[in-house]
């Protein structure tokens, strides 16, 4: 592109002159003759910086080759127009954006063919430009959702519909839209949800065909599509959770926890989830809607009961205990009501209460969750019980639990190599000691504790009966 020069002429007459007699020549059939002529008008406008003829007679040149409906010619002229040595900034990105307003047009006149041929001399002829880079974004896109729409077709393979939606993925993923200056902020993050929820299908679906391979073979591995679970989580932090929050953007707020909730299903990490579902629940239009509102509410309740037990996750319960909202969903509001409170939960009691109902939610209908839920039940009762004893047999520990001896044991390490709790087994005694060994640096700051305790105690004692030996002294006196 040519460096921006000052004006040496105006070709505005003969630029007005020259366009009716080329608008005639085309019409009547002499396209090329037409083109010659603006063509070598337009190397004298160039030359001499005029923007506004330059632009005027590029502009010509594609509609006229557009009138006749010469697609092939329309296709050259628009990259010939763009690579003219010391061509204009302006000129180049007038001509890409009318280009681009043809494109629905010629799709549905002329079939997907031809309108290919027009994306791909768009993108080639914006590849490399920073000025056109929104342009070729928005032709990208188009072309991505073009290759999504062939892996949905009804009589594709398997193999072509991985294919498709490979290429739809890659062809927005080379695009870097949070680095473009000259596209706006919503729809900077419009791309990047697209690019997120076209690399989750992308995931699924390569989880799904290495799942099926596995289970032909016997055997399990990582899955497939991790690489595009990694990619859909990076892509989750370029989005600017701050700029979601404005009304006007709703509708991306809930696009896009919807997408991350699908990614940490993925990882199985349940708090996340429970996070996603708040921010879900915390929108206006949600909290309208009776019906979505009390959806995401039970959701909050469900993963947050599911996460494994640690600081922010019993901050989070607790804190849901005693929102008002909650109490409007007994069920629900029984059933955190039992993780905050000190006391053991039988899991047989809990199957036969809250079982008829959760079996039935998308959550709990599957098998997974409800062996999570049950592993839930069983690490707080051991927190519970770590709390009111200091020892206990692991025949009484088994049958608190509801679990083989095997189990409980599998259970207690586990919760002791994460330090939840503090516990020893003492096999051939068959005792749990839930207290640990103190060291006699731990004992003697205990005892100066108590002993300063003792002698605070005798001073205070010591002064109220010097004050009751004065008073009776008055009193005698």
């Amino acid at each position: 592109m040519a460096e921006v020069k000052k004006q040496e002429r105006d070709f505005t007459p003969e630029v007005d002159a020259l366009l009716l007699e080329t608008e005639s020549l085309s019409k009547s059939g002499r396209l090329s003759d037409a083109l010659d002529k603006l063509f070598a008008l337009e190397k004298q406008t160039r030359n001499a910086s005029d923007l506004a003829s330059t632009t005027r007679l590029a502009k010509a040149a594609l509609d006229q080759c557009y009138a006749a409906q010469d697609y092939a010619q329309l296709n050259t002229t628009l990259s010939l127009l763009s690579k003219k040595h010391g061509q204009l900034k302006g000129v180049v990105q007038a001509i890409v954006e009318k280009a681009v307003t043809w494109l629905p047009e010629i799709r549905q006149r002329e079939g997907d063919t031809k309108w290919l041929e027009m994306v791909e001399t768009l993108r080639a002829v914006t590849e490399g430009k920073i000025f056109l880079e929104t342009p070729r974004a928005r032709v990208t896109l188009v072309l991505s959702h073009h290759h999504e729409s062939l892996s949905k077709q009804p009589s594709a393979k398997p193999s072509v519909i991985k294919e498709s939606l490979q290429t739809a993925s890659d062809l927005l993923s080379d695009l870097q839209v949070e680095t473009y200056s000259s596209m706006e902020r919503r729809e900077k993050t419009e791309f990047i949800l697209e690019q997120m929820r076209l690399l989750i299908a992308l995931a699924r679906l390569k989880d799904a065909e290495v799942a099926g391979k596995d289970r032909k073979d016997g055997k399990s591995g990582l899955g497939g599509g991790e690489p595009e679970w990694i990619k859909a989580r990076v892509g989750g932090r370029k989005v600017n959770e701050t700029f979601l929050k404005e009304k006007e953007n709703e509708d991306l707020k809930l696009k896009f926890y919807d997408l991350m909730i699908q990614q940490a299903l993925h990882q199985t990490a349940y708090l996340e989830v429970a996070k996603h579902y708040e921010k879900v629940w915390d929108t206006p239009s949600i909290k309208d809607d009776e019906s979505k509102g009390r959806a995401a509410l039970e959701h909050i309740v469900y993963y947050v009961v599911l996460a494994p037990h640690n600081n922010e996750q019993s901050d989070m319960l607790h804190h849901w205990f005693v929102n008002p909202a909650l109490e409007k969903l007994e069920l629900h509001y029984n059933l955190v009501k039992s993780f905050v409170t000190r006391e053991l939960m039988r899991w047989p009691g809990i199957e036969s209460i809250y079982g008829p109902f959760l079996r039935t939610t998308p959550v709990f209908s599957l098998a997974k969750p409800w062996e999570d839920l049950h592993t839930r039940v069983i690490e707080h009762n051991i927190r519970v019980v770590s709390q009111y004893y200091t020892r206990i047999t692991l025949f009484r520990l088994t049958t608190l639990l509801d679990l083989t001896p095997q189990q409980t044991e599998e259970t207690l390490a586990r919760l002791v190599v994460s330090k939840t709790i503090w516990a020893r087994i003492d096999r051939p005694a068959g005792i749990v000691n839930f207290t640990p060994k103190r060291s006699a640096e731990d004992v003697m700051n205990d005892w100066s504790s108590d002993m300063q305790k003792l002698l605070g105690l005798v001073e205070k004692t010591w002064m109220g009966m010097n004050a009751a030996l004065a008073a009776q002294s008055r009193i005698k006196a």
